[in-house]
């Protein structure tokens, strides 16, 4: 099994699972093109659930956070392929083909591509380099497979501009509302900070004003809070931990106990 390859590094990245699926929280930082091999992919995030099986490709808006769940199917591993369509390099086509980049993008944060024979084809070009992993591929390759990519997108569907060349910070958002529908995701604080559209030390500042603790305080204990309500709902620890942004099961009972005197198998 490998989790993932990098086939140009910090660029393409290619995932290959065997009999497994396996969940994992993601911070976008970067508009990204996936390309499904085999198996099905999903990413669901508070606003939508998308999936897709073989053949398919899929848009991801930059700054979105999401649980990815990578599935093989019947008869077949699960293999994709990650493209990071980088703000420099976006920058650069934007200057190249005077394309005007001031407006804010305000459309689906996650988009199935439609099937069409140029996509098709770009997809077929980049699968040689899954599979022959042992050939150096220089990052200047790389490069121009990405570009690639880009052009093919606006050729394809121009209404993607916008998507494409929002160089925009996130707006300033209600961190209230955010934090209580997002806590559950186990990343460091500087990425809930940046998702908000503030420095760290702004969200620091709003956070102590808005709950009257630090972060990771406040986190700490909404989660267990949560766990605890589940708990009392006849659900088994080990089926919600991670997804309530535990690292492992004996991180959350300690943590439990320390907060509620109790481990998690005794509380009624």
């Amino acid at each position: 099994m490998k989790n993932p390859t990098q086939i140009i590094p910090g660029v393409i990245f290619y995932s290959f699972l065997t009999t497994e699926r396996k969940e994992k929280v993601a911070f976008m930082e970067h508009n990204t093109l996936v390309l499904q091999v085999s198996g099905r992919f999903a990413l669901e995030t508070t606003e939508e659930k998308v999936s897709m099986t073989s053949g398919q490709m899929l848009l991801i808006q930059k700054y979105q956070l999401g649980e990815l769940t990578k599935i093989p199917l019947e008869g077949e591993d699960y293999q994709t392929i990650v493209i990071r369509l980088k703000e420099d390099l976006l920058r650069e086509i934007a200057l190249e083909e005077q394309i005007a980049c001031g407006q804010k993008y305000t459309g689906p944060a996650n988009i199935l591509l439609p099937p069409n024979d140029f996509l098709h084809a770009y997809f077929q070009s980049v699968l040689p380099y899954v599979r022959h992993p042992e050939a150096k591929i220089t990052n200047a390759v790389g490069k121009l497979k990405v570009r690639e990519a880009v052009y093919l997108l606006l050729h394809t569907m121009p209404q993607l501009s916008s998507f494409l060349f929002d160089f925009s910070e996130p707006h300033k958002m209600d961190l209230e509302k955010f934090m209580l529908s997002n806590f559950h995701y186990n990343i460091p604080v500087e990425q809930f900070a940046q998702l908000t559209g503030r420095s760290l030390a702004g969200f620091k500042r709003d956070f102590q004003k808005i709950f009257g603790m630090a972060p990771r305080q406040w986190l700490l204990e909404r989660r267990l809070a949560e766990a605890r309500h589940l708990i009392e709902k006849d659900k088994k620890p080990s089926a919600f931990y991670l997804s309530l942004g535990f690292e492992s099961l004996s991180h959350f009972s300690y943590s439990f106990k320390k907060k509620f005197g109790k481990a998690p198998t005794e509380w009624a």
